[in-house]
């Protein structure tokens, strides 16, 4: 299922992929700052690498809220980290008019797990031709998301995964079924594991989305171990001052030591 990434070649050692940048394009240096060293690491680790970056925030809690640096100049910087390192890009759309001024500059479009049903935005992304990353919503069963996959499939795209990014837990928690990654991977799809936004802890009372970071490993691990297809993660060098979820951000010198870790549990894992 690989192969349907732009410039990505399947491993022969069957290892996940990985969809992995900031949040948010805050500029150009941090950006190809993140890109670089999560090329150095993934090439060292042979795991296939996309890199992710929103040119735009539009699902803020608070009106104040960093938003972006503007669309394209934030484009134009993903197509840069592209030509630099020689790798597909991936980015997030809200509404179904930024479909093709998106498609313009990265390899991948990718569906916010809110916005997962609704019709004009899927078709629109599916006509571009590119690869669709479609997120679960927080709301639906993983079963549910079969529509969402039908849709894109139906406007005449083939090219499609999903990414699970938790449910629901209340009112500011979230959990993960791994029961839904098989269920997912039914549809003949990729199926990826966001193991950073499903560590997130909404709806908090100042306004500002909090996250447990220190559960990346936990998660991502028994990730790993159900087989997951691909990871998506969110790192920053200085998670602190990140202006987008620097919460539930992973560190990004902690990145080398993480894959380390799922890769080895990935080939013991294929061993059986």
């Amino acid at each position: 299922m690989i192969e349907q990434l732009p410039r990505i070649k399947h491993s022969n050692s069957g290892q996940f992929f990985l969809l992995a940048g900031p949040c948010a394009i805050e500029g150009e240096e941090m950006a190809l700052r993140i890109a670089e060293e999560i090329k150095r690491v993934t090439d060292k680790l042979q795991i296939p690498f996309v890199f992710k970056g929103s040119y735009r925030k539009a699902n803020r809690s608070r009106i104040d809220s960093f938003a972006g640096i503007g669309d394209e100049k934030a484009l134009k910087i993903l197509r840069k980290v592209s030509e630099t390192f020689d790798v597909p890009t991936i980015t997030d759309i809200h509404a179904a008019s930024e479909a093709a001024m998106a498609a313009e500059y990265v390899d991948v479009l990718q569906i916010p797990a809110f916005l997962c049903r609704q019709t004009d935005l899927l078709v629109a992304a599916a006509e571009t031709g590119k690869l669709i990353n479609i997120k679960k919503g927080q709301f639906l069963a993983p079963e549910a998301m079969r529509f969402a996959v039908d849709k894109v499939r139906d406007a005449g795209n083939p090219q499609v995964m999903v990414t699970d990014r938790g449910t629901m837990f209340g009112y500011q928690d979230m959990i993960i079924d791994y029961r839904g990654i098989p269920a997912m991977q039914a549809f003949q799809v990729p199926v990826v594991l966001d193991i950073t936004h499903s560590l997130q802890q909404p709806n908090q009372s100042s306004g500002v989305t909090g996250g447990k970071p220190q559960l990346i490993e936990t998660v991502a691990r028994a990730g790993a171990a159900v087989g997951v297809d691909g990871f998506f993660l969110e790192t920053h060098h200085d998670p602190a001052n990140a202006k987008s979820d620097g919460a539930n951000m992973l560190q990004l010198d902690l990145l080398e030591g993480l894959l380390t870790k799922l890769s080895a549990i990935r080939s013991t894992i294929n061993g059986f």
